[in-house]
């Protein structure tokens, strides 16, 4: 269980910016090499991904690697190039646009043959966008679809793209969120929680395209926490502070889940047959809420 209350994405093919993020508040760093790098860069671009992961101390935050599309030319090769050089200091790869389960098993197939040809010391994980109409069709297969597979993150703007739901920028409110009577992104977004939940596996928001809005950014954040995402992409070091705060239990949430389990263990102890705090009645449900606040409370301070 890895700690990733804010994915801060780098383009692969800015070295300054690079080093800067390996040193920043992010608790996962994703080198990519897909959106934020041009067609002509690409190939050019995996050097920067390699003397990354081969020369930074990253610390704590995890190292990912984010390949283009599987229908592109060149996501093979930034599968081959890189993990091959860098593989023994790569965490996890990202998968852009996830259709299906096969795409996820590609990767893993990839990454098998990789790692019994180098003895790589531990094995990468991967992490499945899922951003289009055919990955929210297919999510609950994705994501059974292999041991590798750690998380489930939604991506607004393909998604938005691929389903033709007119939008101004990524991961923002405008003007078609007022005319829809309710939460546009809803349904694939709550899908992909309830498929992470039940794998396993963590779930992580999409970017939020205003960097330098900060209310309409944590906004952002308290609506994807509140329906259950562990964490969110960040496009600018500035939206870090926020995402690791407002995704981590507060010290409110975390004391009162500590009283609610000792107040269920102290009904154990008694032998009494129900157990209540501050007048209302504490059940299974209560107490399985209460221990993972408590654990995402422990891993921050692991």
């Amino acid at each position: 269980m890895r700690l990733e209350r804010s994915m801060l994405f780098v383009p692969a093919s800015r070295w300054p910016m690079i080093e800067k993020a390996a040193a920043s508040a992010a608790d996962a760093v994703c080198v990519d090499l897909e959106d934020s790098v041009a067609v002509d860069d690409k190939a050019a671009s995996r050097a920067n991904a390699i003397r990354a992961f081969r020369e930074l101390d990253f610390a704590h935050r995890l190292r990912m690697l984010r390949i283009n599309g599987l229908d592109t030319p060149f996501a093979y090769r930034d599968l081959i190039e890189v993990v091959e050089a860098a593989g023994g200091r790569l965490d996890l790869v990202m998968l852009p646009k996830t259709g299906s389960g096969k795409d996820v098993f590609f990767v893993d197939t990839l990454l098998t043959g990789m790692e019994l040809n180098c003895g790589f010391p531990r094995r990468i994980g991967i992490e499945a966008q899922i951003e289009t109409a055919e990955g929210f069709l297919s999510v609950r297969e994705i994501a059974g679809s292999s041991p590798r597979l750690e998380a489930l993150i939604f991506g607004p703007g393909d998604y938005s793209a691929s389903m033709q739901m007119p939008s101004a920028s990524i991961g923002e409110s405008d003007e078609h969120d007022a005319i829809y009577p309710g939460h546009r992104w809803h349904a694939v977004m709550h899908a992909i929680v309830a498929s992470a939940r039940v794998n396993g596996l963590r779930c992580i928001d999409g970017p939020y395209a205003g960097y330098k809005d900060a209310a309409g950014f944590e906004r952002s954040c308290r609506i994807a926490r509140s329906m259950g995402f562990d964490g969110k992409q960040c496009i600018h070091p500035g939206q870090l502070a926020a995402a690791n705060a407002i995704f981590t239990p507060s010290g409110e949430e975390v004391a009162r889940a500590e009283r609610v389990v000792e107040a269920y263990e102290r009904a154990v102890a008694e032998r009494r047959g129900a157990a209540s705090l501050d007048g209302k009645m504490i059940d299974a449900a209560n107490i399985r809420m209460a221990r993972v606040v408590l654990e995402k409370h422990r891993r921050k301070h692991d």
